[in-house]
């Protein structure tokens, strides 16, 4: 039998975005989240959802555009402070030690240091409550090459970093199968 957990904002595993954007000063900043991810395939769009007290959603209206940089787990450290401190007070980019790219695409920044960021236009915002989800169309995707194959980025040279809603971060675990082929012999 299952224990009734109430209500709960629960979905697992989640990724760990490095959401980027420049204040109203012009400041480089980033905000870590958790709640986002993808929302639709044509065309390509990204979702990230922030709370309207931080700078980076005031950041993300100004400027209808944000960029989301994945981390690689060896950044822990800046990613948790980048999401324990606000921009207003600090310049998370230096205080990380972390470099902030100009996008040549959108207006805003990314970080030089994640193996994989997406540069967006944003589409769409919807005030949900505590937070609002701005959807945000992928105008391109940049990736290390040292993290590429021969079918495009590969999780392993990444190494993620993942969250659980239990205040935790992990990497990624062993490989389990081939999607959308390793159910075929259900047929």
């Amino acid at each position: 039998m299952k224990k009734s957990l109430g209500r709960k904002t629960i979905a697992y595993p989640l990724p760990v975005y490095l959401v980027g954007s420049y204040d109203e000063n012009g400041q480089a900043n980033i905000m870590t989240a958790a709640w986002g991810g993808v929302v639709c395939s044509e065309p390509a769009a990204l979702g990230v959802s922030v709370r309207a007290s931080r700078l980076t959603h005031s950041s993300i209206l100004k400027n209808k555009a944000f960029t989301i940089s994945f981390p690689s787990a060896k950044l822990v450290k800046a990613v948790d402070f980048a999401g324990l401190v606000s921009g207003s007070n600090y310049d998370k980019f230096e205080k990380c030690s972390l470099k902030a790219i100009k996008s040549d695409l959108v207006a805003a920044p990314y970080v030089a240091q994640c193996p994989v960021v997406a540069e967006l236009s944003l589409v769409n915002r919807f005030d949900l409550g505590s937070h609002t989800l701005f959807i945000g169309q992928v105008e391109d995707v940049k990736a290390d090459e040292e993290v590429l194959g021969p079918n495009g980025l590969e999780a392993e040279k990444i190494d993620p970093l993942i969250y659980f809603p239990s205040q935790k971060y992990f990497r990624l675990g062993d490989f389990a199968g081939q999607a959308f082929s390793i159910g075929l012999s259900r047929k």
